[in-house]
């Protein structure tokens, strides 16, 4: 990325002052610019040219959709497709073109950018305007760090963090932003939130670019098992619809694996999506968790056997001691609570943790090195990398060591490490790719650990260099429990065929794959494409519109009069998020939009329309085509038939001479119908 020099002469991308000689001032925004720092391809042919010099920011600014000329009688358009991708595709094929010298490149950029170079017959493909998808999110890059935000925080002004950088800012004493000075929130300040939409949209992008699959894409036909021994949801009965959810009912097994499978849940096991389980699907609750197979009970945090293994973990906040750093976690193991009687609540620790039961299913998977599922529950409000409401899948975690300390309530509680290693890119990250094999963390507790367990030989679920991805080395143990859905109907498994239609990256990005897969720069409100973004301290985005909407009518503080008259001290009226539970009454105060998402929603829609125009001209062209064709033959069809037509003519008048006259039963002479005679003639 390049960056220009500040009003102060000082390069901001090296921090350098250049020398005149280093010095390019640009044509047309008259910016200084740090020859050194440029990409070769920004370089001006020649010490001539310099004064042509044109900067990348005037170049991009520049490439808009070319019009029609008037010379051309609305013939084809100058640029290639008229879009700006398309255009940068054709710069780059000017610009990689080895039979021209440097003047002909730059003459053709010239022309191409003026419009007088007509390259509409020349064919670029979606991965040529797939590459320049990124560009849109030139102007979201961290303030500080100057790079694509790796797990995104964004301020209520509006500006693009990373977590690691904001937190450095943060922990420097420093209660503004680093962009603007605006004053951060100190509830934000202190446990910022990652802006999940925002990095899944960087995510897509990135993935697209490098030509992997897109999560959630088409899918593939697979095998339909119908499962009609339960009810489609989690339901309650009239005596337990006030606790809620907590006397209900388990509803269908979505998914045909075992309560004990290891691993993720495939494609081949999900016939009502025929997706699978993929990372980052999100649940209201734990009983609808529980019917995707991600994690099956919907109270314990374990799900495993003592003798087989564990299944299944998930995040909740129950224990003090757990640590969670996204990629790898500390996890405490169940058991050390007094639950009898009406102690079900009960969350101080009261005797020590043992290696029995759940805690001896997750030693079991960290001996053998079984893939184990992790989910994250919103209820966990320590950790920066949980879900800002319902239920998570953040993919497979493999357990290293386990061991037992004292726990900070005083008592041994069992510790377990585990370590991310899936195929798919975790929520909270803008990475295109899954996990690769990374060192152990420095645990400092293991100093005072006791009954530490280690895995000494190789692990079941590895890395496999081949092929890249990570896969069963050996293979998974047999289940022990029946699937949870019924066998097919009348024996037969028959396949779905259905019409599959693949969007463009672009699509994806403003309306989503699906209404389980939405857009990632949709609002949380009316499900639309963003419009005048707002992003809350909570990382929600909302249209502006839609948020004042919710809190139209209703005013910041309240007045309070006593019984005798007396009026009593105004109180500030709480204004919870619509996604979560946050206050957001103060930055309702002064919202501010955010620019840099508006900037690349405003791009991707301009591209959007372009292309759409693009294919509506060239279908218009191919049915005007087809119409001449027709045209044509239909000419030299009648021109071949010209001589039967003539002698169909004369056959014809030959038979209605002979029809002028018929004879009456009596043998008068009658008129024809179709002429008029006056003379009458005797047979």
């Amino acid at each position: 990325m390049a960056l220009p020099c500040d009003s102060d002469g000082i390069c901001m991308f090296c921090k350098t002052k250049p020398t005149i000689l280093e010095s390019l001032i640009c044509n047309t925004c008259i910016t200084p610019w740090h020859l050194p720092c440029l990409p070769i391809t920004n370089h001006p042919s020649n010490i001539a040219d310099s004064h042509k010099w044109v900067c990348p920011d005037c170049l991009i600014n520049s490439i808009q959709p070319v019009t029609r000329s008037n010379h051309d009688g609305g013939g084809g358009g100058g640029g290639v497709g008229g879009g700006g991708g398309s255009l940068m595709a054709a710069v780059r094929v000017i610009q990689l073109d080895t039979t021209l010298t440097d003047e002909q490149k730059d003459k053709k950029r010239q022309q191409l950018l003026i419009g007088s170079l007509k390259l509409a017959h020349t064919n670029f493909s979606e991965e040529d305007v797939v590459n320049s998808v990124l560009h849109v999110f030139d102007g979201s890059e961290c303030s500080i760090c100057m790079q694509l935000p790796e797990r995104p925080v964004t301020t209520p002004c509006g500006h693009n963090f990373c977590l690691r950088c904001f937190e450095k800012w943060i922990s420097q004493g420093s209660s503004k932003c680093a962009n603007c000075r605006c004053l951060l929130p100190p509830k934000m300040a202190k446990n910022p939130r990652i802006n999940s939409q925002l990095a899944i949209a960087i995510r897509l992008a990135k993935m697209a670019r490098s030509g992997c699959d897109v999560p959630g894409g088409p899918p593939k036909v697979y095998q339909f098992i119908h499962n009609q021994d339960r009810p489609d949801s989690a339901f309650t009965t009239e005596r337990a619809k006030k606790p809620g959810l907590a006397n209900a009912c388990s509803g269908k097994i979505l998914v045909t694996v075992p309560q004990d499978h290891l691993g993720p849940i495939p494609a081949e096991n999900d016939p009502t999506r025929n997706r699978g389980v993929l990372v980052g699907d999100t649940w209201m609750n734990r009983m609808a968790c529980r019917q995707w197979g991600a994690h099956f009970p919907h109270i314990s945090g374990i799900c495993g056997q003592s003798t087989f293994g564990a299944q299944s973990v998930a995040l909740s906040g129950g224990y003090v001691d757990d640590e969670d750093h996204g990629e790898w976690f500390l996890y405490t193991g169940s058991g050390g609570r007094d639950l009898s009687g009406n102690k079900r609540t009960n969350k101080n620790q009261s005797f020590d943790q043992k290696f029995e039961n759940m805690n001896e299913a997750l030693r079991l998977s960290c001996l053998k090195g079984y893939p184990v599922r992790v989910v994250r529950s919103s209820k966990e409000k320590r950790s920066a990398y949980a879900p800002d409401e319902g239920v998570r899948y953040d993919g497979i975690y493999r357990i290293e060591k386990c061991w037992r300390k004292v726990g900070k309530q005083g008592c041994k509680v069992c510790r377990y490490l585990f370590v991310r290693c899936d195929n798919e890119p975790a929520p909270w990250t803008s990475h295109d790719c899954g996990d690769r094999p990374r060192p152990l963390p420095k645990i400092k507790e293991l100093k005072d650990a006791v009954d530490l367990t280690e895995r000494k030989g190789a692990p079941s679920w590895d890395y496999d260099e081949e092929k890249g991805c990570w896969l069963w080395k050996r293979p998974p143990p047999e289940s022990r429990k029946l699937a949870g859905t019924v066998s097919p109907v009348n024996g037969n498994r028959g396949k779905v065929k259905r019409k599959l239609k693949t969007a463009s990256v672009k699509e994806k990005l403003l309306k989503g794959i699906s209404f389980l897969d939405p857009a990632p720069f949709a609002c949380q409100i009316c499900r639309k494409v963003l419009a005048n973004p707002l992003t809350t301290p909570c990382a929600h985005n909302f249209c502006k519109a839609c948020l004042e909407g919710v809190f139209s009518g209703q005013s910041f503080v309240r007045e309070r009069v006593y019984q005798s008259g007396r009026s009593l001290r105004t109180q500030k009226n709480v204004m919870k998020c619509p996604s979560c539970q946050s206050d957001i009454a103060e930055f309702l105060q002064n919202p501010q939009v955010n620019r840099p998402m508006m900037s690349i929603i405003e791009a991707l829609q301009r591209e959007a329309e372009q292309m759409e125009e693009n294919s509506s001209e060239s279908s218009g062209k191919n049915d005007e085509n087809e119409k001449n064709v027709n045209d044509e033959s239909e000419v030299s069809e009648q021109c071949d038939s010209s001589e039967e037509v003539l002698e169909e003519n004369k056959a014809g008048d030959m038979n209605q001479a002979k029809k002028k006259f018929r004879k009456c039963a009596k043998g008068a002479v009658v008129e024809n119908k179709e002429e008029h005679n006056d003379e009458a003639i005797d047979v």
